[in-house]
């Protein structure tokens, strides 16, 4: 991959510690660049910086830079507050330090990091102005003196992260496990005007790059196409994917024999979980007028005439329920903190966000016991195609032979069920 690898499929990692403590400075040790502003003056570093860079021989990752954890004041909040919402995005992070700390705040740190089950090491900062071992031993964490400023340790140190990464990180396929070699994979692709001209969106790239790399045959099609690409094609596609806001009219033209799914469902399993998120949208059978349904938008595109989050959605919702519920929605990287009051979220399909952050929100809704769906599932629900778009996922299909989902999973338009 290369320096335009998309950041949400980058592993993570975050360097953390006090004001000065060097954050700034290693991180442009790190990548020969400066990247990061450095100064003698506390809290220079006020918004995370975010640097794409690759690690051989592992790969692209993204280092953040962020804020002094021991910040000041009202502004002072705000900048500790943007650094935890960045804790929760790390698959790797790296606690900073320098002579003058007595590491009482860093062990707090990294038991707040072990707690998130992120992989965490120690650096030792500043190593050419004193050469006392300043050591957190007991924490038994991985642990290096390194000087930022003249590069001593700084090799050692990259070597760390790369054998880390290649050990423990291993991203989960978004389509290849479920195709082999040959397959053709017809790709329903309306164009989105949320997409920039002459572009298409991220997960429809994906996952044509992804098909390629299977070695499948992609074919793409607008949905009102479809029924003559089919019929052009020699032998019955393995499967056709398609944008969810055209889901109801591409499942009309693809017969009941070829599997159908959308861009949404797959990133589901990609940087989700497939099987919560089938669970989570049951909870629409149990809404009531004025419940709260959370809409989360992890992008932050200017809304459209026809926005898939602000306006389809929540009429399609309507309609099913026959009745109104009280919708919020939540835009960009933060998260809401108070999930109690929602009744249901439905998230977007995550294609800005990387898995570790998609995981902390599912864990987060699971601990304010709220179910959390995603948008490709809720419009298959609502259009009566469960369960016919999950067919094609092999981990699906326990649950489905068992019918262990509630008959109102698979309600479909009409009053009609059916495995």
């Amino acid at each position: 991959m290369k320096q335009t690898t998309p950041r949400g499929l980058r592993p993570h990692i975050g360097i953390f510690g006090r004001r000065n403590a060097g954050k700034s400075s290693l991180i442009n040790a790190l990548t020969h660049q400066e990247v990061a502003i450095v100064s003698e003056i506390p809290g220079t570093t006020t918004d995370p910086v975010f640097k794409a860079v690759e690690l051989l021989p592992f790969g692209p990752v993204t280092l953040i830079d962020t804020a002094g954890l021991d910040d000041e004041g009202f502004l002072g909040e705000l900048r500790k507050k943007k650094t935890l919402e960045i804790l929760r995005r790390c698959d790797l992070a790296l606690v900073v330090w320098d002579h003058n700390s007595d590491l009482t705040f860093e062990k707090q740190l990294i038991e707040l990091l072990r707690e998130n089950g992120i992989t965490t090491i120690g650096v030792q900062n500043k190593i050419d102005l004193v050469a006392t071992t300043n050591t957190l031993a007991d924490h038994q964490i991985p642990t290096f003196r390194v000087s930022a400023r003249t590069g001593e340790g700084i090799e050692e140190l990259k070597k760390a992260l790369i054998s880390i990464l290649q050990r423990s990180y291993q991203e989960k396929p978004l389509i290849k496990d479920l195709v082999t070699i040959g397959d053709t994979v017809v790709l329903v692709v309306p164009i989105d005007l949320g997409a920039p001209k002459g572009r298409l969106i991220l997960p429809q790239v994906q996952t044509i790059r992804e098909l390629l790399d299977a070695e499948a045959v992609v074919v793409i099609t607008k949905e009102r196409e479809l029924v003559e690409t089919l019929q052009g094609l020699k032998n019955p596609p393995r499967m056709v994917i398609t944008d969810s806001q055209v889901f109801h009219k591409v499942a009309g033209a693809v017969p009941p024999g070829i599997p159908l799914t959308s861009f949404s469902i797959l990133f589901a399993r990609y940087k989700g979980d497939l099987l919560t998120f089938v669970e989570g949208v049951e909870a629409i059978e149990k809404l009531k007028p004025g419940d709260k349904v959370l809409i989360s938008e992890a992008c932050t595109h200017h809304p459209m005439p026809d926005d898939i989050g602000r306006i389809k959605i929540p009429r399609w919702l309507r309609q099913r329920l026959g009745f109104e519920v009280d919708i919020d929605v939540n835009v960009g990287a933060s998260f809401p903190e108070n999930l109690s009051q929602y009744q249901l979220i439905i998230h977007c399909g995550a294609c800005m966000l990387n898995p570790k952050e998609m995981y902390y929100r599912i864990l987060t809704a699971k601990r304010e016991s709220v179910p959390i769906t995603n948008y490709g599932i809720t419009i298959a629900y609502l259009q009566g195609l469960f369960p016919r778009v999950l067919e094609v996922f092999p981990e699906m299909q326990a649950k489905l032979q068992a019918r262990t989902f509630s008959a109102s999973l698979f309600h479909r338009i009409g009053g009609k069920w059916s495995l």
